[in-house]
């Protein structure tokens, strides 16, 4: 049976080697350095008295010098379990939590096509390197070095250069035997019903290269030499080898390095990996332009247990951490947590590294902060609690929070922990450890039978039966898909706003998969242009298929009055809308996290605190819901009030 070879390295991905052998030896205490992924045992395939058999995490490979014995985790199940490779492959795609492929021949034929896809970035990542070193690189080459990028670091990092001109790089790859449809696949042309023999995705732009764990090209990064293009920086699109979600820049460099310091930074760009790098921190990566994921969560924590997560000191920088926040807050398990790192106000790692030098970086490294500490300094700057009944919400709020944790141990020491700074903040001082339920509960006639050793607020108290019939609120997924919709209409009949919100609009979380698929199109379009007006882009999509899905966005808007949506709207009210819309869609996506946390949670344990937990969220949700453009005065520029129709 043939297995796709991107299904392979998913597994190589997610599964140690340690992990596979370690099921068969000993590890030696003296020789093995676990934090560095780096083992020693006596070999499993001959007797020895000293251990001679090596495993290496880093590289995913087990070599013995005695018996000479080598291969991978796949390679060991056969040798040492005389599994049959089809056997092994199933055995740790269940370990990797993977399900098993379907292959057919169409796989067969997709994997051909990435296999040839690899060669065609490989060739176009070397001909932008050499286009860098000509008279047309001139001005590429003066911004490198304004940004202290030196000729040796260019090429350490495969920097080059994208002409400005709409043919070079499609004619260059055609010289070179490269198809049409192989180009445009790669996400390297774009071709549409206006120009059939397609034109350049890159113009114009410094790049820089995306690899894979192994090292391969597999996207581009382009950062624009003119500022008036309305995206600074541009991302290859989503194909067959790229999937930008799942992948973090550099992290092929940085995983080595990684391991020996058992430290791994995540920044914010491509040039700051760079300067990290400049400044001896070779195990800094970044996420490609978007939130962080939970996918690269994942390849962070498969790499060390409290990766450090580095943002620039500005409001951007600040949001970018609390929505990352938001993201691994449920997902904390014990031993796996981040850290914070923020940058003085108003500099990126690149600005402090040149203004102060490599020490000034060191140290804010060195002083990141824990997960519970950020949770905190935010929970404080956000809230109000100038009265008892906000100091309330805003216990009531934290808790909520920390209930949609869903480990119960980690729940539980960041319950204890709020316990602690509340009674400090509350200036009573620090007490005993609740456990994570209060004392006193709504329920006062329980008297539970208590384990030993067990404090009486240690234990769960049951819901009663009036917070159990308040409990029974419907989700919120047709709203949030339904504010998705919104957004797509206020961005395809105001195209003219979009600049405004380049990076929020890329980076919010779609529920629905063909709504998604708009925006990504959209984006690739408005990237593309010039200049785009919303004939234009309309007529862009529907020819990619989506008439449909716009005529159902409109006839949304016009159902249900939504008049700030339309393209007689004023561009500030309509700049105004959105604005608000992808607002309240971060919290309502994060909330609906939270929720089914909550739920899972009381599911579990259907005890007075978590279903006070799970009734705050929803009252937040719910609160979110709908609420768009209750702005005062929103609607004074198109001459209307917020509630008039269409």
């Amino acid at each position: 049976m043939r297995f796709p070879p991107t299904f392979l390295d998913q597994i190589r991905a997610r599964v140690n080697v340690s992990s596979v052998i370690g099921r068969h030896v000993q590890w030696d205490r003296r020789k093995t350095q676990a934090a560095k992924g780096d083992y020693w045992a006596c070999c499993p395939f001959h007797g020895e008295k000293s251990p001679s058999f090596h495993a290496d995490d880093r590289k995913g490979r087990y070599h013995c010098f005695g018996c000479k014995a080598s291969g991978d985790i796949f390679t060991f199940l056969v040798e040492k379990e005389g599994l049959s490779f089809p056997e092994a492959v199933e055995r740790l795609a269940a370990d990797a939590g993977l399900p098993m492929p379907v292959v057919s021949e169409a796989d067969v034929e997709r994997d051909r096509v990435r296999a040839s896809l690899y060669d065609v970035m490989e060739i176009a990542a070397k001909l932008f390197q050499v286009e860098l070193q000509t008279s047309h690189g001139a001005k590429a080459r003066g911004y490198l070095a304004d940004r202290d990028l030196s000729p040796a670091v260019q090429k350490e990092f495969g920097i080059g250069y994208s002409r400005d001109d709409r043919s070079w790089l499609r004619n260059e790859l055609a010289s070179k035997g490269v198809a049409l449809d192989q180009m445009v696949e790669a996400g390297l042309v774009i071709v549409n019903d206006d120009n059939a023999v397609g034109y350049d995705r890159f113009r114009d732009r410094v790049m820089f290269p995306i690899r894979d764990q192994r090292g391969r090209v597999i996207a581009f990064g382009g950062r624009a030499l003119r500022p008036d293009v309305p995206a600074k920086y541009l991302n290859s699109p989503e194909t067959p080898i790229f999937h930008k979600g799942e992948v973090l820049y550099n992290f092929d460099k940085a995983r080595q390095p990684a391991h020996q310091s058992n430290r791994l930074i995540a920044v914010e760009g491509y040039v700051d990996v760079i300067a990290m790098h400049r400044a001896g921190f070779g195990e800094a990566v970044a996420p490609l332009g978007t939130a962080l994921t939970e996918n690269q969560l994942g390849i962070l924590w498969r790499t060390v247990p409290e990766p450090i997560l580095c943002f620039d000191g500005d409001s951007a920088g600040l949001k970018a951490a609390y929505r990352a926040l938001d993201l691994v807050l449920p997902l904390l398990t014990p031993g796996h947590s981040l850290r914070f790192a923020f940058l003085p106000e108003g500099k990126d790692p690149d600005d402090l590294l040149r203004a102060e030098g490599p020490e000034a970086l060191r140290s804010v490294i060195g002083n990141a902060s824990p997960l519970a500490d950020v949770l905190w300094r935010r929970a404080l700057a956000e809230n109000d609690r100038a009265s008892p009944e906000r100091k309330a919400a805003f216990e009531r709020d934290l808790k909520g929070l920390l209930g949609g944790i869903k480990d119960e141990m980690v729940r539980r020491h960041y319950l204890d922990d709020l316990h602690n700074r509340l009674r400090e903040l509350w200036g009573q001082g620090r007490t005993a450890p609740t456990g994570g339920a209060p004392r006193g509960g709504t329920n006062r006639g329980f008297q539970p039978r208590l384990k030993p050793g067990q404090k009486p607020w240690e234990v769960p108290q049951p819901a009663s039966p009036q917070l159990r019939a308040a409990a029974g609120a419907a989700t919120t997924a047709a709203a949030a898909e339904r504010r998705e919709r919104m957004i797509l209409l206020s961005a395809i009949n105001h195209p003219e706003v979009l600049h405004d919100f380049w990076e929020d609009f890329a980076g919010l979380d779609f529920t629905a998969r063909t709504l998604d698929s708009l925006r990504t199109l959209i984006l690739d379009v408005a990237s593309s242009e010039e200049a785009l007006d919303r004939a234009a882009l309309k007529t862009h999509l529907i020819a990619k298929g989506f008439g449909p899905d716009l005529d159902r966005l409109e006839d949304q808007a016009k159902r249900l009055n939504e008049w700030f949506l339309g393209p007689l709207a004023a561009p500030d009210d309509a700049r105004t809308g959105l604005r608000q819309m992808i607002a309240l869609h971060r919290k309502t996506v994060t909330l609906d996290r939270e929720l089914k946390a909550a739920e899972a949670a009381f599911a579990r344990e259907p005890s007075e605190a978590n279903l006070a937990t799970l009734i705050a969220v929803r009252d937040q949700l719910s609160s979110a819901t709908g609420a768009e453009a209750l702005i005062e005065g929103f609607g004074a520029a198109s001459g209307r009030g917020a509630g008039e129709a269409m």
